[in-house]
């Protein structure tokens, strides 16, 4: 009897993990099959002690998939090797999106640290299967073979860049090499993490209270009114609290008429990760900046510039370089123009002293009112978010015959989110659209989108994409309704051009359905823009909150000719940071590099004025302190080459919403980037190459 009793606990021991891992797969919501709503991630059930274990899991399915390709016995061809890697991983595919996503719309410190614990896991992940000599000896054969095989342009594209991605990720290198590699990478994804951590944490830390209501002299009731609900929601209550949020930020700057708080307010910005406290991002900085250079070297390449660009459009540093500088003169000139008409005003009042970077947005504001007659306060009432949503809307109809409708039944992460069934043109389903228009101390800064899921086929089945556009537009305030600046309104525009990027982008392998440059991504994003002031769409959605009156023509004739307003700064701002950028990116860096002393030498070398910041210093450019755009912060103004050029069609064909240009452009530049990628989409579309023309002048350059 004793021996069976310990045998059966003997047995019970051994079982234990199993029973648990069993009890965990039971519980965990990414072992289970979503019984949501179009799949939609369920948000509801997730929390946080999901992601970990999943992630363990997921892990361990991949490399469980990874081995099977890479020590098959049968000879590497293009399905069991490249096809199959592009398949492999599933589960990953299902837990990434959804933490990925709510670290960045709805974190919180337990979120933080369970990415402080999985990035350098997956980081690890990756390296282990970008590094496997067996799987890259495989896939090296089917691509040496390549010719032999009878691809289709879609599989030649797809199985090229399989190997580049091995080859740019380290693969070929020799075994000593390929262990630095290793660990420059995956100290890299630590110091990204970090100094985003610490960009969110400077975001949230600073706060303008003001407790004399003398000192909001100047301000919009609504901005007033929002600025009490903030204090209110940080219990405060009668004062008023103004952050860093653009929302909060940005009209305080313009109206407000105490000249030492909006100093308070622009450093407050402009400083962030630049305070010598714990949040301090300067030290990570260099060592990022270090780290990838060593990086680039290990793999050829002088510089993590040269790295960067030699996939892009730009194709190398100097032709970025070459751009920039092109733009960059007469947007210069403008600004100085700009400063000295601002300067007159101030004069003119008997201010007595010197336009300074914080009085810019101030004078701008007076200059803006005497030149063109236009008063924000006159024109946001007839762009509150509900109506510039349907503005978008109306216009994704004219264009591709998109319908949109609500559906509040699936679950989402946050109860300002709205969740949106997207409809094409024949009434077929075509996506899932989630919009997250508010900012909240768990949300990054900015504007962006995103997929829960990407659009692909499993199983020979199209899998519609789930798609988040999240951004950080002002709030409605007592019984007024969000009202929107017209920066806000085409910032909406402009992730909503993402968002039917990914509507529509459909290739038959995960790796080619929407690969683009990144100089080429926003093209679809910035092209939106152009249409929010035209008055053909203005007409459908620009209408006045409290009387239901559309917005007057001559409203809209004043709105047009201060189109080129201030872009003198806008283009100035921007520049600096994108060239900030490069210069970062281009140089030799070492440890005793000082991150301010290198920063003002190159906007001296650019010639910056005093009055105007780079858009972004060093210790809060969050583009650059992950992967995405770093050298590679040039390619919003790339990208507007050739969406002012795009737009010049529609225009030059007398009907801003002609279809068989949009069915083009959805076919071209939209759907088929597994067929046609960068200049030869674009010739495809337009029939020509971009002429820059269109783009200066429309920014008021020329």
């Amino acid at each position: 009897m004793k021996k069976y009793t310990y045998f059966l606990i003997f047995l019970l021991l051994a079982l234990a993990p199993v029973l648990v891992l069993g009890q965990q797969e039971n519980q965990n919501p990414f072992f289970e099959e979503w019984n949501t709503p179009f799949g939609s991630p369920p948000f509801d059930k997730i929390q946080e002690d999901h992601y970990l274990p999943a992630y363990e899991e997921g892990m361990r399915q991949h490399m469980a998939e990874i081995d099977a390709i890479a020590t098959n016995q049968e000879p590497p061809t293009f399905e069991n090797t490249i096809v199959a890697f592009d398949q492999a991983g599933a589960l990953l595919r299902r837990i990434s999106p959804v933490f990925g996503g709510l670290r960045s719309a709805e974190t919180n410190p337990k979120l933080q640290a369970i990415a402080r614990e999985a990035t350098p896991m997956l980081t690890a992940h990756s390296n282990a299967i970008r590094l496997n000599e067996a799987l890259f000896e495989r896939i090296q054969t089917v691509y040496n073979n390549r010719e032999n095989l009878g691809l289709d342009r879609e599989q030649m594209i797809f199985l090229e860049k399989t190997y580049r991605d091995f080859e740019r990720g380290g693969a070929a290198l020799p075994e000593d090499k390929r262990e630095e590699f290793k660990k420059l990478s995956e100290r890299m994804s630590m110091v990204s993490l970090q100094l985003s951590e610490n960009l969110l944490a400077e975001n949230n830390a600073f706060e303008l209270v003001i407790e004399d209501e003398a000192d909001l002299a100047g301000l919009p009731s609504t901005v007033i009114e929002a600025a009490a609900e903030e204090a209110r929601r940080k219990d405060m209550e009668g004062k008023w609290v103004f952050t860093t949020a653009f929302p909060s930020r940005v009209p305080f700057l313009q109206f407000a008429e105490n000249r030492e708080l909006r100093k308070q307010m622009l450093m407050g910005y402009v400083n962030r990760g630049d305070n010598d406290d714990e949040n301090d991002n300067k030290e990570l900085f260099i060592e990022l900046m270090m780290l990838r250079q060593q990086l680039s070297e290990i793999l050829g390449y002088n510089n993590y510039a040269e790295y960067f660009t030699a996939i892009q459009m730009a194709e190398n540093p100097q032709n970025v370089y070459d751009f920039l500088h092109r733009v960059w003169e007469p947007a210069l000139a403008r600004a100085k123009m700009e400063k000295a008409e601002m300067q007159a005003i101030i004069d003119r009042e008997g201010g007595g002293f010197k336009l300074e970077a914080w009085d810019w947005w101030y004078y701008a504001e007076k200059l803006r009112k005497e030149k063109y007659e236009l008063d924000d306060d006159e024109v946001k009432p007839y762009f509150t978010i509900e109506n510039v949503k349907q503005g978008i809307f109306t216009l994704a109809n004219k264009l591709w015959g998109l319908t949109f409708e609500s559906r509040p039944e699936v679950p989402v992460y946050h109860e300002e989110v709205e969740a949106y069934e997207v409809f094409d043109y024949d009434g077929s389903h075509l996506a899932v659209l989630f919009i997250d228009p508010h900012p909240r101390p768990g949300k990054r800064s900015g504007a962006w989108c995103g997929t829960y899921r990407s659009g692909a086929y499993e199983d020979g089945e199209w899998v519609t994409p789930i798609v988040t556009i999240v951004m950080n537009f002002t709030r409605p305030s007592g019984d007024k309704p969000a009202m929107l600046s017209w920066d806000e309104t085409t910032t909406y525009f402009h992730e909503f051009g993402h968002a039917v990027h990914n509507f529509f982008a459909r290739g038959s392998y995960r790796r080619t359905s929407r690969s683009v440059p990144r100089d080429f991504v926003e093209l679809p994003s910035q092209v939106l823009e152009n249409w929010a002031g035209e008055p053909e769409l203005l007409e459908t959605y620009a209408i006045h909150y409290q009387t239901g009156e559309n917005i007057p023509e001559e409203l809209v004739d004043r709105l047009q000719k201060s189109e080129h307003f201030n872009q003198g700064f806008i283009q100035t701002e921007y520049l600096a940071a994108a060239i900030l950028d490069m210069d970062w990116h281009t140089s030799d860096i070492t440890e005793d590099t000082d991150v301010n002393a290198f920063e003002n030498a190159s906007m001296q070398r650019i010639g910056l004025i005093d009055e105007i910041f780079p858009r972004y210093r060093t210790t809060n450019f969050g583009h650059i302190f992950g992967s995405g755009y770093a050298a590679g912060y040039y390619v919003y103004r790339w990208a507007e080459v050739l969406d002012a050029d795009a737009f010049q069609a529609f225009k030059d064909s007398g009907d801003l919403f002609n279809r068989e240009l949009a069915r083009a452009f959805r076919e071209y530049i939209l759907a088929n980037n597994a067929l046609y990628e960068g200049m030869d989409a674009y010739v495809r579309f337009r029939g020509q190459e971009p002429d820059i023309e269109a783009f200066l002048r429309r920014s008021g350059l020329k």
